[in-house]
């Protein structure tokens, strides 16, 4: 959390809450007590412990007078998680960048229930590098290249590659074949993606998202496929290939959603970040890094 009192911790960085106008409370304490009143122990024990902050990090105790519209900060214990039982292995680092070959199923950041079993989080404690962020992410199901940045002074620059889709970025994928569609192929389509529904929709209106489709190679009705995307949009890749007919194998989402069985890790969803290339904002110099992974057939 960017401006955090607290540091990183085992990975990861405090949480917060912000303290509403208009309540009664005559200190943090009964704020804290009142609002989560099944965890009263709990939150004396951390505020006798001084481990509850305000946003100078100044330690907050049971006499700390209540500040409407102000945080305070404390690290909270994540739930127990199922490991996921693949490796990070490191395709390249130096003073501003690790990149890193990510498996499948293993998300980049916290979020839902995948907090401790993310890549950020791993990495911190394993490279000690508690400021380690992500440059950019990749879904959960998708293994590959990812770059993280070593320090927060570099995190604008590099992260604005992204953000200005100065960066090219390739793909595979394996899906079925249809003998019937020509490649390559560009694909554009409105992608619509809201808050709190799972997945994503294309809806009639101004293309927000492109796509360049090519066919590597085909096997057994089945194929290999090259997707280099233009845009980012949340499951672009796989929902222009599901559109095609031919959604990418082990695809639980697109064209019907199915949930999976926590600790299931035996259907990958055969989508690869093949490779990252891009103008270092530092060096100058042209940056490419191309991932080991195999994509199983």
């Amino acid at each position: 959390m960017a401006g955090a009192p607290l540091p990183v911790r085992n990975g990861l960085g405090p949480d917060r809450i912000r303290m509403p106008a208009g309540l009664g409370a005559k200190t943090v304490a009964e704020f804290l007590v009142e609002t989560y009143p099944d965890e009263r122990a709990h939150w004396l024990s951390l505020i006798d412990g001084g481990e509850v902050v305000d946003e100078h990090g100044r330690v907050v105790d049971r006499g700390t007078r209540y500040a409407p519209t102000r945080f305070v900060y404390f690290y909270r214990d994540p739930a127990p998680e199922i490991a996921v039982p693949f490796e990070i292995d490191i395709l390249h680092r130096d003073d501003h960048l690790v990149v890193i070959d990510k498996p499948h199923f293993l998300a980049t950041i916290p979020r839902g229930a995948h907090i401790t079993e993310t890549a950020v989080v791993r990495l911190r404690r394993t490279l000690d590098l508690p400021d380690l962020t992500p440059a950019h992410r990749l879904d959960r199901m998708t293994a590959g290249v990812l770059v993280f940045l070593i320090r927060p002074e570099d995190r604008r620059a590099y992260q604005e590659l992204f953000v200005s889709q100065q960066v090219t970025k390739e793909y595979e994928a394996v899906a079925g074949h249809d003998p019937a569609l020509e490649f390559p192929r560009i694909i554009r389509s409105r992608i619509v993606k809201e808050h709190g529904i799972m997945t994503a929709t294309e809806e009639p209106g101004e293309p927000n998202s492109e796509t360049v489709v090519d066919l590597i190679e085909t096997r057994d009705g089945r194929a290999r496929y090259r997707l280099l995307p233009k845009t980012g949009r949340t499951h672009q890749l796989r929902l222009h290939m599901s559109s095609l007919g031919l959604p990418i194998e082990g695809d639980n989402y697109y064209p019907d959603f199915r949930r999976s069985e926590p600790g299931d890790f035996s259907t990958p969803l055969r989508l690869l970040a093949r490779a990252i290339e891009f103008t270092d904002p530092r060096s100058g110099r042209v940056r490419r890094f191309e991932s080991r992974r195999r994509l199983g057939w």
